[in-house]
């Protein structure tokens, strides 16, 4: 990877990273819910998750696509599959201070989120794409870093805006209605990959 491309690498992260997406929505929703602090397992999830995938797309995993597509159809599905069942589940949990039935990601769970994820997987695949044409180690970590850095303050702060939002909604109807929104909002998130 060429120095130069450094820049514009960094803006294509910062967009896709900071724009609406599955993870965004749930990061707002579990801000909202239970707070920052107990958002963070989540939040390095998605950071950490994210830069491991681009390093295994990078290492390989196109190849196996291209190699056998139906691996990939059959993963598009199991993703869809996976932020309806999201969608749901955040839709219909309650207030957490009358019904602790909202639960935030794990950072596990939120790293593992990151395989199942139609938008992450289009940002890396696109990132090495684009972004490392002469397959080097070198231009692969430089993304994978470039990802991790951009991901910290994308994170931070819609998990950050959701906390804000816990303030306005003391009432368990809107939190209701919030919890509705996102899981609405998350199905959507998804309809571009149909």
């Amino acid at each position: 990877m060429e120095m130069y491309q450094w820049l514009p690498l960094a803006a294509f992260a910062f967009v896709s990273t900071f724009s609406p997406g599955p993870n965004n929505i749930m990061l707002m929703t579990s801000g909202a819910n239970v707070g920052f602090i107990k958002t963070v397992p989540h939040m390095l999830g998605v950071t950490i998750g994210f830069s491991v995938m681009i390093l295994a797309v990078g290492i390989g995993l196109t190849g196996v696509f291209q190699t056998y597509p139906i691996v990939q159809e059959v993963l598009h599905w199991l993703c869809l599959s996976y932020l309806i069942y999201l969608a749901i589940k955040i839709a219909l949990s309650k207030p957490s201070d009358k019904d602790e039935s909202y639960r935030p990601m794990s950072f596990l769970s939120a790293a593992m989120f990151q395989w199942v994820n139609p938008k992450g997987w289009s940002m890396a695949l696109t990132a090495v794409s684009v972004y490392n044409t002469s397959a080097s180690w070198l231009g692969l970590s430089i993304i994978a870093i470039t990802f991790a850095m951009v991901n910290v303050p994308s994170v931070s702060i819609w998990t950050a805006a959701g906390r804000q939002l816990s303030n306005v909604m003391n009432n368990p109807r809107y939190v209701r209605w919030f919890n509705g929104s996102m899981g609405g909002l998350l199905l959507l998130s998804a309809v571009p990959t149909l």
